[in-house]
């Protein structure tokens, strides 16, 4: 039986491994790798933008891109523009709300500086992330009592994720709409992902497009396919070879 892997709160995209990589393609991979490791962050983060029209196959080996990998289980990544942007937050909340870019610079601004591991071994060390605390977004919607959990949906239609109240009340847990120097791009998840710092980057959903606090946990897309619940760095081996329930 082939073990799951999610990749950078991804997924492993069957459809495009061993696909063929054409000759100016390489070129092309070299080239930008080339100038993001001359000109820095900015542009590498500008070339994350380009490689989002690639198939992961290829974007996952462009050296721009940092040390990430990129993988999805959906045949296409959302676009949205940073104007387009909304997230619904609602479940157990006061106050229901449909926060747009806008709304989300205005709350208190969090700035962090982790780095980010994949449950397959993978790390990028010294990732600037900044966005918007989840405690400090919760306390902007104010909690319900009975509250136990926020659950988290992707924009993608398929990407699950949850975290336990007590989670989700972490400093560390931030709703990013910057990474890298600059705006989240589209093939990191933008224009807004989660950021899970203490946990493999599968717990850390990508191009987030609900929250909805909960009186339960509920296992995510990859829980679902056996990896763990509660996925802590050096407490987790991340994968448990069950269904989770």
């Amino acid at each position: 039986m082939t073990t799951p892997r999610p990749p950078e709160a991804a997924g492993d995209d069957a459809s495009s491994r061993g696909t063929p990589v054409g000759r100016r393609v390489v070129l092309a991979m070299a080239g930008l790798g080339a100038v993001g490791i001359v000109t820095g962050s900015a542009l590498a983060n500008r070339v994350s933008s380009v490689a989002a029209s690639l198939p992961s196959s290829v974007s996952g080996l462009i050296p721009g891109l940092g040390g990430f990998r990129f993988y999805s289980v959906t045949p296409t990544e959302p676009d949205i523009s940073p104007a387009a942007y909304q997230l619904s937050v609602g479940g157990l909340v006061d106050r229901p709300a449909t926060l747009r870019m806008a709304d989300l610079e205005a709350l208190p601004q969090t700035t962090l500086v982790e780095t980010f591991q994949c449950v397959t071994g993978w790390t990028v060390p010294g990732v600037h992330w900044q966005g918007v605390a989840l405690p400090d977004l919760l306390a902007h919607v104010g909690i319900q009592r009975g509250a136990k959990a926020v659950l988290f949906t992707s924009l993608d239609g398929t990407y699950t994720e949850s975290l336990t109240l007590s989670q989700a009340m972490r400093r560390d847990v931030i709703v990013a709409t910057q990474m890298l120097g600059g705006p989240v791009s589209r093939s990191h998840g933008g224009p807004v992902r989660l950021y899970v710092a203490p946990m493999y980057g599968y717990k850390s959903i990508k191009w987030l497009g609900q929250i909805v606090v909960s009186d339960r946990v509920v296992p995510g897309y990859w829980e679902n396919l056996g990896y763990a619940v509660d996925a802590w760095i050096g407490d987790s081996n991340g994968y448990t070879g069950g269904h989770a329930g």
